[in-house]
């Protein structure tokens, strides 16, 4: 663990021996043995995490995966650096619940390891959210020219269908909440029956709770299986589901 994180993740755990002893659930432990073998932990850097924000964006779906990035830094000796962007000015966001959020960082694909989009809003077509941005097209272009070396571009829920309208699910193996899946299939996606479907490069996940898993199964990917049950522990949380992984 960091020595300079180790105090406050302590006061988290209530003990430093809360971490250990506790895992995911078996068949998300057993797929994460396979990723371990094919991408070691580590890197000379940080991790670097981008969450996408836009009006409409769903609650849970921003929070949980920016709360599991953001709690990985007290167990690891890698820094982990996690913001909030948007594909448009930055400024003031609305969720879907109405919760308003302060996004600083503008669109930086290049500065990043990982991005992560949520969902929020496929069932009310008119209003903010998913569809908006479709039609809007800004944040599709801006993901469908987002992939490079060493970027991971990751999605849960509708999400999802953000990485779909950008031209990056088309023939490969994805996953998304279960009322946008008929759409995800028709539009080229390779659909998976898994919490979370990790086709290297391109990670997605089902809907809205999935974003723990997400967020969990790429931190196990980028820093290890102890950094990710220490944050199992931290939040009291055992990531369940099946990953289905190359």
């Amino acid at each position: 663990m960091n020595r300079r994180n180790l105090l406050r993740a302590t006061t988290a755990l209530g003990a430093t021996g809360a971490v250990t002893g506790l895992t995911g659930a078996g068949a998300g432990a057993a797929a994460a043995a396979g990723a371990d073998a094919r991408r070691p932990a580590g890197g000379g850097g940080p991790l670097r995490v981008h969450v996408v924000m836009f009006d409409g964006v769903e609650e849970l779906d921003f929070a949980a995966p920016y709360e599991v990035f953001s709690a990985a830094r007290f167990f690891t000796d890698r820094a982990v650096e996690v913001r909030y962007v948007t594909a448009s000015r930055p400024g003031t966001v609305q969720a879907s619940y109405g919760t308003r959020v302060r996004v600083d960082h503008g669109w930086a694909p290049d500065e990043a390891d990982v991005i992560v989009v949520p969902g929020g809003g496929y069932a009310r077509r008119e209003d903010p959210g998913v569809w908006a941005e479709i039609r809007r097209g800004t944040l599709p272009r801006a993901l469908g020219a987002a992939p490079r070396a060493g970027l991971t571009v990751s999605a849960l829920c509708t999400g999802v269908m953000l990485l779909s309208a950008a031209g990056l699910t088309r023939g490969r193996p994805c996953t998304t909440h279960h009322k946008a899946r008929p759409d995800l299939e028709q539009q080229g996606g390779v659909l998976k029956n898994a919490r979370v479907v990790d086709d290297g490069n391109l990670v997605t996940a089902g809907g809205i709770t999935s974003g723990l898993e997400l967020a969990l199964w790429l931190v196990r990917r980028e820093l290890g299986p102890d950094t990710a049950n220490s944050v199992e522990a931290m939040l009291e949380y055992e990531a369940r589901g099946t990953v289905w992984s190359r």
